[in-house]
């Protein structure tokens, strides 16, 4: 018989049903089994009954009790026990930035999932048996990266920490910072990109949208640091909340300029030539969070290789400038240039009119009085008048 579990309630699976998130992370419980655990008062959500109706919320915990039935059911519930070779365990060892009694950080690949699926095999969650480092339980995801985004992924070494995490991510206040390489000129410089995402009709979920109407609150703070002319920049996000494909979505339709190999959001446009990879040019650069040890956890990841060569063909810096954050617009004050006069601060052939044909309305509200902030690409843009070229 197995003993009582809990489990902390993800930021991914915020506001879904009891039931659906059995369905989707113990498909091994029927639904005949959470009803009857409900209707006993068994099953417990942060300590109260629960039904199979209710609502989730990040940071959570299900008191899960024994499955003291074998039930029959087919082949595909069952989730068969993975035995890592030694290969494996010293790759997942490789992965770690950081280690303290709490938590364990890795620099994620690019192309590793972090949760598995009908067709993926290859994902970080079947890899955290080897990341216990002498504790008897394997450590717990408490966030998600897209499969083919690089960077900062942290896990939870123990329940009470994977809940003190998750409900930081709930509450947003973990700050994430990701560099990206962008299609394009990105104008203005800097500013704050409010505009709501919804799932796009007919693709079953898999893409989502800018949509006004029924559209998630979603907002996503940039600045450019670098340029290399008009072709490419290199830009920082700050994800203010949490929705799927995010960024790349507000890169590609609010910013008309997709991240570089993000083929689902910018298509054919979304490829440099001249030796550019073709993989997405997205990490997670940076996460700061609240610690249970009460001294806050900051951690950089180093980019992945195809992003550094990237950032040496256009001669980029090895790292960015900091943020002027006591001058750098506010994202949550009222008081940025409207978002209707934003086409008069944009220059010639960069004025985007795409979405003001869609919605009436612009996504960017820009700082006021944005600056230029990139130290080398924004200074072979336009050089001072009276200086030798």
């Amino acid at each position: 018989m197995s003993n009582v579990t809990e489990a902390v309630v993800s930021e991914e699976d915020d506001g879904i049903r009891v039931d659906r998130w059995f369905k989707r992370n113990r498909p091994d419980v029927s639904f005949t089994l959470v009803a009857r655990w409900a209707r006993t008062g068994a099953l417990r959500l942060d300590g109260r009954k629960v039904t199979p109706g209710d609502r989730l919320a990040a940071g959570q915990v299900l008191r899960i009790p024994p499955v003291e039935e074998v039930e029959e059911r087919p082949a595909v519930w069952s989730r068969p026990v993975v035995e890592l070779t030694p290969d494996e365990i010293e790759y997942a060892q490789s992965l770690v930035i950081h280690r303290d009694d709490y938590a364990i950080v890795i620099n994620k690949p690019p192309g590793l999932a972090t949760q598995g699926g009908t067709k993926t095999k290859n994902h970080v969650d079947r890899l955290l048996d080897a990341l216990k480092f002498g504790r008897p339980d394997k450590p717990r995801l408490v966030h998600r990266l897209d499969k083919d985004t690089s960077g900062v992924l942290l896990l939870a070494r123990t329940a009470n920490a994977a809940g003190f995490f998750s409900k930081a991510f709930a509450g947003r206040t973990a700050k994430k910072g990701y560099w990206a390489l962008v299609v394009g000129d990105p104008q203005p410089d800097e500013g704050l990109i409010v505009a709501p995402l919804a799932k796009m009709p007919g693709t079953g979920g898999e893409k989502m949208t800018i949509d006004e109407k029924n559209g998630l609150p979603a907002k996503t703070r940039y600045r450019v640091i670098e340029r290399a002319g008009t072709r490419a920049a290199w830009v920082e996000f700050e994800p203010l909340t949490g929705r799927t494909h995010q960024i790349r979505v507000h890169a590609a339709e609010a910013l008309g300029c997709p991240i570089v190999g993000d083929a689902k959001y910018g298509g054919a446009d979304a490829f440099l030539t001249g030796g550019v990879s073709r993989k997405l040019h997205l990490h997670a650069r940076s996460l700061t969070i609240e610690h249970p040890s009460g001294k806050p956890l900051s951690i950089t990841a180093p980019m992945a290789q195809h992003m550094r060569d990237s950032w040496e063909m256009f001669g980029f810096a090895d790292d960015a400038p900091p943020r002027e954050d006591d001058v750098l617009f506010d994202p949550l004050a009222e008081s940025g240039v409207a978002a209707g006069d934003l086409a008069a601060s944009r220059k010639g052939p960069h004025k985007r009119t795409a979405f003001k044909a869609r919605t009436g309305d612009d996504y960017v509200k820009a700082r006021q009085f944005a600056k230029r902030n990139s130290r080398r690409g924004a200074r072979r843009l336009k050089k001072p008048k009276g200086r030798p070229s």
